[in-house]
């Protein structure tokens, strides 16, 4: 499974990717400023949520770059990459409107000018012909993001990608003469890719709770740990779930921090950097005690480990995550296009007996 093919889990094609070879090189271009602020929106700087109110719309958003062609209306985004086990939620035109300089010779004059999307029914006869899906007026003398939803049309280009051809942008002074598209000349200028335009799609993978954990077991980053970690490996090793005067401490929650470029994944993963993941740590003494958070299933098993009332060997509970929180990441995905996903249970809220 990859984002490629189905939107899934960077988890699984990107670490694989490196396992093959040398560390995949950072792809060429930058993210859109406006997908760098919708992950500081959502999350704080290590991926965790910025508040429990939920602000996305579903759980994963893609950024499609444009790919049509240099000094042209035309607009065309390669949708291949979007699962089709995902549901759409809402899809955004983001088209950026440079600021458009005419000698009026007065001090009045137009100050606004019309812009028409058409969906593109045939990109090879030109002019280029197509259903006009909406106009609007926009401001001739400053610059910015229009934003045009565009989630019907989308939706068909989904359930059907051999209809989609594209976005024909047409710009127009009041008085219908036809204007530069400014992101044509934008384009044609080499200009950087701030001002490029973006097909934009919300959605949802269906994956909820425990879900993502096979895949984050799937990934082995590297063969070995790094040299400079062998002392800690070494520590951990020798006194599992002690305290340093040799005593066993209680199930608890303790620090784990996962640095992407330590695990080579810095490469295709923008932000955040790394993240606290925390891990459970500790033994869960015969009797439980209610700190340490035990499931009923638990303390039977205590007590038969601990009484050796069955014939096979029943080992004592284990210390793990009982409660667990999300992350957002915002990453490359195989075409380049910048996806924020949220990805459930990366980090260990809390530990107890199971």
């Amino acid at each position: 499974m990859s984002p490629k093919a189905s939107g899934g889990s960077p988890f699984i094609t990107q670490p694989s990717a490196q396992l093959r070879g040398p560390a995949a090189a950072a792809p060429h271009k930058k993210a859109p400023q406006f997908m760098l602020d919708l992950f500081n929106a959502v999350s704080v700087a290590d991926g965790t949520p910025r508040s429990q109110k939920d602000i996305l719309q579903g759980n994963v958003v893609r950024s499609f770059e444009d790919k049509g062609r240099a000094g042209e209306r035309f607009h065309f985004f390669n949708l291949s990459s979007f699962g089709k086990e995902e549901r759409m939620i809402k899809a955004e035109f983001r088209w950026f409107r440079k600021k458009q300089k005419f000698y009026l010779g007065k001090s009045y004059g137009p100050h606004f000018y019309k812009v028409d999307l058409y969906e593109v029914l045939d990109s090879r006869v030109k002019p280029w012909r197509g259903n006009l899906i909406t106009s609007r007026l926009v401001p001739l003398y400053t610059q910015g993001w229009e934003v045009f939803n565009l989630t019907q049309i989308v939706s068909k280009w989904i359930r059907n990608s051999q209809e989609n051809n594209g976005i024909l942008v047409v710009t127009t002074l009041p008085s219908g003469n036809w204007m530069e598209s400014a992101v044509a000349s934008a384009k044609q200028n080499g200009e950087p890719a701030e001002t490029n335009s973006y097909l934009v799609i919300f959605s949802d993978d269906g994956r909820i709770g425990a879900s993502n954990q096979s895949y984050l077991g799937q990934a082995q980053p590297a063969a070995a740990a790094p040299e400079h970690h062998d002392h800690r490996s070494r520590r951990r090793r020798s006194s599992p779930g002690s305290s340093p005067h040799g005593l066993p401490q209680p199930c608890q929650r303790v620090p784990l921090f996962v640095d992407f470029e330590e695990i080579g994944w810095s490469g295709w993963i923008i932000s955040p950097r790394g993240y606290n993941a925390y891990h459970c740590k500790g033994s869960c003494p015969f009797p439980l005690g209610g700190s340490l958070r035990a499931t009923n299933h638990a303390t039977v098993r205590s007590i038969m480990h601990a009484l050796k009332l069955s014939g096979d060997e029943v080992g004592a509970p284990c210390c793990v995550p009982d409660r667990l929180q999300s992350i957002s990441l915002l990453y490359f995905d195989d075409e380049e296009n910048v996806v924020l996903k949220q990805y459930d249970d990366m980090v260990a809220l809390s530990c107890g007996c199971h």
